[in-house]
């Protein structure tokens, strides 16, 4: 059986990608409005946007009117600072003259934040929206639609993650599917003591052990309608077999049962593991990979759609206001824990901002480790705008280490795990003793 992945990055790339400079707040407030380049690859932002679009006019006092120019190349992007008053800033760094950045960047000239991104089709000015508390771009809504179109399949695997919002498309699966009317029952397989989890499950019959009773299962729980397992691939072999045969036969057979009992679900399953690794390692059934892989939806992590980090803000801050250079460092950082985190922490943010009685969250009520990456102990930018100490040579070496081999060796990603622009890395790299190959 072939894999079937539907990733929207993949299905946004290819040869007619549209580059573009993407403006996402300005002023502390999130703002979407996508300046398309013009014909020779550039765009002049500031006070005064400038591209294929024409002129749009900014309400930024502190920006220039032409305050950067920024330039599409092979490899990714050029800023180049226009003599502005207060400087270009790309990824939290002010820029000395002209800097290299990649795609994904941000910048920000005044009180406004650009983000740099290869492909902005599906970005529209009115692109990020707030429906029933869940915030929403580009790429949110391409997930979505895959999932609707995936709903009539009986099985469905959902790869993203932690806090990228899994249990949501579980749901938005559900309510789309033939099984609508029936139960949606959720289940963290990580959070069963492994002694227990067949009988949680699939359920038991009295007698099958020492003070065993008749008890249905999560699997019977959820017949005729949806059963949501997140974190699937921390269930082992043994209880991956008795799932495989539900859906293949099914039937659920509870612990202590001499047959089996009709069940009619659909399944939606979810993991942040790379199952095809876990299977080349043994830890994964390859029969169940290829039944759960078809369809296949990937959730981008948050980095990868900074249009929604304002908003995702501004939700959480409440009534109060937010400082232009919190935004910038909301928008800079990894977020390993996503949506999740970035919430929890600007709702941190906030508290510390009415205990200090000001109506506006600044970058000094930002925990100093919010969503830094968790082995990213290396010279960082800290909330005060200085460097953190460096960690001890060899603490260094083993975060730059762990960053490139948890992004396969690609230096740019592995710069940006570890909050440093590419040259930075390369920089510490060459001081580490460490090869760039």
């Amino acid at each position: 059986m072939s894999q079937t992945l539907t990733d929207v990055s993949s299905v946004m790339a290819g040869p007619s990608a549209r580059p573009a400079v993407v403006l996402i707040a300005s002023g502390g407030r999130a703002r979407v409005r996508v300046v398309p380049l013009d014909r020779s690859g550039k765009a002049t932002i500031g006070r005064e946007l400038l591209g294929d679009a024409g002129r749009i006019e900014l309400d930024d006092g502190r920006a220039s009117r032409q305050h950067a120019e920024v330039r599409r190349t092979d490899d990714g992007w050029r800023v180049r600072d226009l003599d502005s008053h207060n400087g270009t800033f790309v990824d939290g760094r002010r820029v000395d003259g002209e800097v290299e950045v990649d795609d994904g960047a941000v910048v920000r000239t005044g009180a406004s934040l650009f983000w740099l991104i290869g492909d902005a089709r599906g970005v529209s000015d009115d692109g990020v929206t707030v429906e029933r508390g869940v915030v929403i771009g580009a790429r949110g809504r391409a997930t979505d639609d895959a999932v609707r179109l995936a709903a009539a399949a009986p099985t469905l695997l959902v790869l993203g993650e932690s806090g990228t919002g899994k249990e949501r498309l579980a749901r938005a699966y559900h309510q789309a599917g033939p099984r609508a009317g029936g139960p949606f029952v959720p289940v963290n397989c990580a959070a069963i003591p492994e002694a227990i989890a067949e009988r949680v499950l699939f359920g038991s019959r009295r007698g099958a052990y020492s003070g065993a009773e008749d008890a249905a299962g999560y699997v019977s729980a959820a017949h005729g309608g949806t059963l949501f397992l997140d974190e699937l691939g921390e269930l082992d072999l043994a209880l991956q077999a008795k799932l495989l045969r539900v859906l293949e036969t099914r039937e659920v057979w509870p612990v202590g049962a001499t047959r089996g009992a009709p069940v009619e679900l659909g399944l939606v399953a979810a993991t942040h593991r790379d199952l095809r690794g876990q299977v080349a390692a043994g830890r994964f059934r390859d029969d169940l990979y290829f039944r759960l892989t078809k369809p296949v939806v990937y959730v981008a992590p948050l980095r990868e759609r900074k249009d929604e980090i304002p908003v995702l803000a501004q939700l959480a801050a409440g009534d109060l206001t937010l400082h232009p250079r919190l935004l910038e460092l909301l928008c800079v950082r990894r977020w390993p824990g996503n949506v999740r985190e970035l919430m929890h922490e600007v709702r941190a943010a906030a508290t510390a901002a009415r205990a200090a009685q000001v109506g506006e969250v600044r970058p000094e009520h930002l925990a100093d480790d919010a969503g830094l990456a968790f082995e990213a102990a290396v010279e960082l930018p800290s909330t005060a705008g200085e460097a953190k100490r460096a960690a001890p040579r060899e603490l260094e070496r083993d975060a730059v280490t762990a960053a490139i081999a948890t992004a396969g060796g690609n230096l740019s990603a592995a710069a940006r795990a570890l909050g440093l622009h590419r040259t930075q890395l390369y920089r510490l790299l060459d001081r580490l003793g460490i090869e760039r190959s």
